[in-house]
């Protein structure tokens, strides 16, 4: 019974810790699962309306790191970075 007791006070909070883990994967800049091509353009066409630029300002809802999407780092994320960052789970869906 002892036994039982410690092995279930070790595996509970592992338990409760690897499931709580899993339930947001949009934290601290970490990449997530990439969006289908379809679910990319639908995100790019809410976030840049115009179809120029997506500033970094506005950047927040729509980018998981802003740093890693930017990759000619001008501050702002044209439409072939932000396909780039989309494939490489960088972009999220502001749902």
């Amino acid at each position: 019974m002892f036994k039982a007791s410690i092995i279930f006070a070790i595996v509970l909070p592992l338990t409760a810790t690897c499931a709580l883990a899993q339930a947001n994967t949009m934290t601290s800049g970490r990449p997530s699962a990439a969006l289908t091509t379809e679910q990319c353009n639908t995100i790019w066409s809410k976030a840049v309306p115009s179809g120029d630029a997506l500033a970094k300002a506005n950047a927040a809802p729509y980018i998981v790191n802003f740093s890693q999407a930017d990759t000619n780092n001008d501050g702002s994320i044209d439409k072939t970075e932000f396909d780039a960052a989309c494939a490489k789970g960088l972009v999220k869906n502001p749902q």
